[in-house]
């Protein structure tokens, strides 16, 4: 899962079985927070369900500077690349 659309169809519908956001509000640019109404419990919840989607886990600093699902994906996909 290292293309950023297999990683951004990950993240949707990680949103909408977690959380049951409706797909056409999880654009590139939705702010998680603000537009999506994730709070940080949600954000570990999401964090855990990546750890578990893709083996690796997210550390808290890189999860810190996400504030869109563009910002997301391109975090996952950064971690999927160091390995």
């Amino acid at each position: 899962m290292q293309d950023r659309d297999q990683i951004r169809a990950e993240v949707t519908a990680a949103l909408v079985e977690l959380f049951e956001i409706e797909p056409e509000r999880i654009t590139a640019e939705a702010r998680l927070y603000e537009d999506l109404e994730i709070d940080s419990i949600d954000a570990i919840d999401l964090m855990d369900r990546l750890r578990q989607t893709t083996g690796r886990k997210i550390s808290a600093e890189q999860f810190r500077s996400v504030r869109t699902i563009g910002d997301l994906v391109e975090a996952v996909h950064l971690m999927l690349s160091e390995a």
